[in-house]
């Protein structure tokens, strides 16, 4: 008798394989992902947030959140994020093209290598 099972390196149980599908699963999901750090800067991004805002990857890692946000407060509020080590809200962002929209987010810290980064999931708020 023969196992057909996949050797233990291609399992989909392995943890390696397991986190490449969650990451291409959260880069295509129609959800908008920013991860920044304590100075506001984007770190990592998945693809839905760039083509809503209009921006390519790497052109996105290049702003910072009050680059993107609309909001005149978004300074004072990633502060109060940080210190609070979360947030849930509604804010403005600006796409690259000027235009507006409303994104509806919930936002956590998480801890990298013992650094701080803060992880916002939303989805654009069509009834804001």
């Amino acid at each position: 008798m023969t196992d057909d099972s996949p050797p233990e390196a291609l399992s989909l149980t392995t943890p390696m394989i397991q986190q490449s599908l969650l990451g291409q699963a959260v880069d295509t999901a129609d959800v908008l992902m920013f991860v920044a750090d304590e100075e506001m800067r984007y770190i990592a991004v998945n693809q839905h947030a760039c083509d809503v805002l209009g921006y390519t990857r790497e052109e996105l890692l290049r702003l910072t959140v009050e680059d993107v946000s609309a909001d005149v407060e978004a300074h004072a509020q990633y502060q109060e994020m940080i210190t609070a080590k979360g947030r849930r809200g509604v804010t403005s962002l600006r796409r690259k093209d000027g235009t507006l929209i409303r994104f509806r987010y919930s936002a956590t810290e998480t801890r990298v290598s013992g650094l701080p980064y803060f992880v916002a999931i939303g989805v654009v708020d069509d009834e804001a």
